[in-house]
């Protein structure tokens, strides 16, 4: 009985694993998928002039002044400064040593430096600020144009059912609900805080950090996007993270082009460019969550 209950058992174990990845996969491309129905926006921009604002400021402040002073250094001001502070020691026609090539590399060094101390950093705290009271704007616009409640959840390809996955969350009227909210925004902030040190750790581990790394950061993205509904829809957070924890590989798809920008660029440029994209991804929560299919 040991002979043959061995290998059932282990053709049983391989089914379930061969069952289970099938599912995963799948949720993990109706994600993707959702994520990527940049289209189905169309719907929330022609009914709200704050979205559409809000939106283009987004672009704007990160697309056109944060980003284009970035190729306005590394594409303009950096050659400039190059031809006029040179460092090829090889064409010294004037007859001047080493030393000065090291004094002009200084400088140039100096000049990039104040560059980023001056004006890039400064730019990206206020970037950071100001965004993100635009990205609130725009997921409360997005909200109403769906009419706030009674919209379904995603639910993709027949597989936990996700509209019955999040229900409201019943909360203590007056000055308890208030600190009862307030307590739950400080524990989701300290979370993702806390989980985004998480990530960058992993990062450092050679070969499967990196892959650690890009699933995390799935995750931490796609939580971001969809936390501006539930905080809307005044879901509990235990509800939040029940409903995340179940459908983690929805979730890992839906993240992961925003984890992919973060993977190809520097750390300015794929700040830029999330924060350019970040307001489609969050409306594209609510186009996921009011049509089922692209």
């Amino acid at each position: 009985m040991d002979k043959v209950s061995g290998p059932a058992q282990q053709g049983g174990v391989m089914e379930w694993v061969r069952v289970h990845s099938k599912q995963a996969a799948m949720l993990w491309l109706a994600g993707f998928k959702e994520a990527c129905c940049f289209h189905r926006l169309l719907f929330f921009f022609r009914r709200s002039r704050t979205l559409v604002a809000k939106t283009g400021k987004c672009f704007a402040l990160n697309g056109l002044i944060f980003l284009g002073s970035i190729w306005l250094v590394r594409s303009l001001i950096t050659p400039m400064l190059l031809w006029i502070l040179p460092d090829q020691w090889q064409h010294d026609d004037f007859g001047a040593g080493k030393d000065i090539y090291k004094y002009y590399s200084f400088m140039r060094s100096v000049l990039i430096s104040l560059f980023y101390v001056f004006w890039f950093y400064p730019l990206y705290i206020s970037s950071y600020i100001i965004s993100i009271g635009w990205y609130n704007d725009i997921a409360q616009s997005a909200f109403h144009v769906i009419g706030g409640v009674g919209h379904k959840t995603a639910q993709p390809s027949g597989q936990n059912d996700l509209s019955n996955a999040v229900n409201h969350v019943g909360r203590p009227d007056g000055f308890e609900g208030i600190v009862y909210g307030f307590g739950e925004q400080v524990y989701s902030f300290l979370m993702l805080n806390i989980f985004y040190i998480e990530v960058t750790a992993l990062g450092f581990i050679p070969y499967a950090g990196k892959l650690m790394n890009f699933l995390l950061l799935s995750w931490m993205y796609a939580y971001y996007c969809f936390e501006y509904k539930w905080s809307l829809s005044v879901q509990g957070l235990d509800k939040r993270l029940n409903f995340f924890e179940t459908n983690w590989a929805f979730f890992a798809g839906f993240g992961s082009p925003c984890a992919v920008v973060t993977f190809l660029f520097s750390q300015l440029v794929g700040y830029a460019i999330m924060a350019t994209l970040f307001p489609f991804y969050g409306v594209s929560v609510y186009a996921c969550c009011y049509c089922q299919s692209c």
